[in-house]
């Protein structure tokens, strides 16, 4: 591992950032060519490809393997969940939604994670997690109205359901991920993806989707798996390694959808309503409420 640099970590942030912020942009665009499975598929393929030669470039080509059973299904299901499942429903929320409305809906997953982690893995659950989950679920109502003082009047409640459900397999796949440390991220990442590009095959053959060549389509997945997945990943994995302060540098990561709101005006020219500005802010201040009360508890408990 290099020397340790909160600036070089805040630097690669920085483009990681603006990588992540583009990516709602990119699923429309893409979703204007070819439908969610078929953007799947050649993303995922895309990424495979260019966190194979990362791994090649990186020299880890050997670490390439299955050290025991329970390994091979940690891969498994962390492929299930993350890219598999969380992009073919996050792509079909995309096709449904506006991105201004879909994007932050998927935002909503540290503040489920913790949810979850208290129900599956029966962590304590406080009254500022309840709080922050409340106030996040506002925040998910005003995007979801679309600039509409009745929220019902212009939703699409398949939509909303699948743009905040993939924040519940984001953070579920985060929890799986929470057991599976001793391996390295990169080879992890590749799998994963290698493994998705697999699932997404056989299931296009199952449901008589198989692939289709749209070259602009392709184009976007391509732009997609590069950096939305593939080299982003990478990037955030060698910003987290640099950091001397990691809870510093995740804060950067509430800058994404802001950064996604003026891609999604500029290139798309969707006319960014009222209603995301306001939830938006709801929910991320949900989750810089709760997260500021998690490291008050912990300061304050005695040593």
């Amino acid at each position: 591992m290099g020397e340790k640099s909160q600036s070089r970590a805040y630097f690669l942030a920085s483009f990681v950032v603006l990588f992540w912020g583009t990516s709602a942009t990119a699923f429309k665009i893409g979703l204007r060519y070819i439908d969610p499975v078929q953007l799947l598929f050649w993303s995922s393929l895309a990424a495979t490809t260019i966190l194979f030669t990362v791994l090649v470039y990186q020299k880890k080509l050997h670490l390439l393997k299955f050290r025991s059973k329970k390994d091979l299904l940690f891969s498994l299901v962390e492929s299930l969940l993350n890219p598999f499942l969380y992009y073919l429903v996050l792509f079909r929320a995309y096709s449904l939604l506006p991105a201004q409305v879909a994007q932050p809906l998927n935002y909503i997953w540290p503040i489920v994670l913790v949810v979850l982690a208290a129900l599956l893995l029966k962590h304590p659950l406080r009254f500022t997690d309840i709080v922050a989950l409340l106030i996040s679920l506002v925040g998910v109502a005003f995007i979801s109205s679309q600039g509409n003082m009745n929220i019902f009047a212009k939703s699409n409640p398949l939509g909303v359901l699948l743009a905040a459900g993939s924040s519940v397999i984001w953070a579920g796949f985060w929890i799986v991920n929470m057991y599976d440390k001793h391996r390295n991220e990169e080879v992890k990442l590749f799998i994963s993806f290698a493994a998705a590009t697999i699932f997404t095959l056989l299931y296009m053959a199952a449901i008589k989707n198989l692939p289709t060549i749209n070259i602009k389509g392709i184009a976007a997945s391509v732009y997609i798996g590069a950096f939305e997945m593939g080299i982003t990943f990478v990037l955030w994995l060698k910003a987290l390694n640099s950091a001397t302060n990691t809870a510093r540098l995740g804060n950067f990561s509430y800058l994404v959808p802001f950064v996604a709101l003026v891609f999604v005006s500029l290139v798309l020219n969707e006319k960014i309503v009222w209603t995301t500005l306001v939830g938006l802010f709801l929910i991320i201040g949900a989750i810089v409420f709760q997260q500021f009360f998690s490291i008050k508890e912990i300061k304050d408990e005695p040593i």
